[in-house]
């Protein structure tokens, strides 16, 4: 038998977090055929061809950007919607031409446009989620609806965290969990993490922030609970660019730390934020909103970091409070101040803290979601062959 042959469907080829999460767990399913298709051009295309993975680009009338959450009103999702529908068909043609088995959808935009390319084409649809359906991040009638919908659209869902998984509707579906996860290196890599500088003394310490600058991200709030600790860092570094028209809120943020008198650096986007993550003493991950998962949380671990991060979300399934890295209510400015304060004084408490993190971090090698997305889509494949 043949095996599966996998078509990753995304509406964007921003190197955001989920498209990246894509690429790793393309790159680590054995046994498995992928092509991703995008609907534009982008630099994740040059990613993925550096990784030597199949890609397409399928472009039609609709335009992504143009249908968002703030733009949510009944015209522009109508709008919006027949142009999903439009390029979904058209990716039909696409996933048939693949000869694909089963197609995975990697956002709720994809979803709607896998619906109508996997009918088409004659496949089931898996929807990967990367965000939590709930009503604070889609609003209270867009959730269920989105929940819906992706309950009557896919054969089967991946989530990327358990919290995730329990914000879908998934009665009789195939539904797994697969952790974005870490690629675990032995060559140069693995050796300059062994051997990173150990914790630097508080007047010294090394701060990073890691992600996409966004509201919801809380970059803001962290520059204001940073203003209030009792030793700044010698050095804080805000690792990401903007990619969905949130440049405004990187100015905002550029007048904020220096109106504060921070010593802060923003790199803009990198292909590669390990680094600075191996440089850091301390990363903080600091949303606002509930996290789906936290990939960045893990990569700090993994890089050595002593790590804050923010509950409720997906950083309650990695991190064990006081044992390898802290939690804070995420909002709270105060506490999160509190929790800088405490690892800023303490290098002997961030070097204990980083060193269990490190250990904790292998239990999200994306080696073993990738056996699970492949466990997946063979079985969705075989139930087709079998009809």
């Amino acid at each position: 038998m043949n095996p599966p042959h996998t078509v990753f469907l995304a509406h964007t080829a921003a190197p955001s977090g989920a498209e990246l999460a894509t690429m790793r767990l393309v790159a680590a399913m054995p046994g498995t055929r992928s092509t991703v298709v995008y609907t534009e051009d982008g630099p994740m295309l040059g990613l993925m061809a550096r990784r030597g993975i199949d890609t397409r680009v399928v472009t039609g009338e609709f335009d992504s950007r143009a249908m968002t959450i703030e733009r949510s009103g009944p015209r522009s999702l109508l709008i919006g919607g027949v142009g999903l529908v439009r390029l979904g068909w058209t990716l039909g043609a696409t996933v048939r031409e693949l000869e694909a088995t089963v197609v995975v959808a990697g956002s709720t935009k994809a979803m709607l446009m896998g619906a109508v390319a996997a009918r088409r084409a004659g496949v089931p649809l898996i929807w990967h989620v990367h965000d939590r359906i709930s009503t604070d991040y889609f609003g209270r009638w867009l959730a269920p609806l989105i929940r819906l919908l992706g309950w009557l659209a896919a054969r089967g869902m991946i989530a990327n965290s358990r919290g995730t998984l329990s914000s879908l509707r998934t009665w009789r579906r195939h539904a797994v969990v697969a952790y974005p996860g870490v690629e675990f290196a032995s060559g140069p890599e693995s050796s300059e993490l062994s051997t990173r500088p150990p914790q630097r003394p508080a007047a010294e310490t090394v701060v990073a922030v890691v992600g996409r600058l966004a509201p919801w991200k809380g970059q803001d709030l962290f520059l204001r609970a940073l203003a209030e600790v009792k030793t700044l860092p010698r050095e804080v570094v805000l690792v990401g660019g903007t990619f969905f028209g949130e440049q405004d809120y990187r100015t905002e943020l550029e007048a904020l730390a220096t109106a504060l008198s921070l010593p802060v650096t923003f790199t803009g986007h990198v292909d590669d934020p390990q680094p600075y993550l191996r440089d850091a003493d301390i990363l903080v991950h600091c949303s606002v909103l509930p996290e789906p998962f936290g990939q960045v949380v893990v990569e700090g671990m993994h890089a050595g970091c002593a790590v804050i991060a923010t509950r409720p979300g997906g950083p309650e399934e990695i991190v064990d409070p006081g044992v390898n890295g802290l939690l804070v209510q995420a909002g709270d400015r105060a506490e999160l101040t509190t929790a800088l304060d405490t690892l800023i004084a303490d290098p002997a408490l961030r070097a204990k803290l980083a060193d269990a993190a490190r250990v904790r971090a292998r239990d999200f090698d994306v080696a073993e979601s990738g056996w699970i997305v492949t466990a997946l889509v063979t079985e969705l494949s075989r139930k087709r062959r079998r009809r």
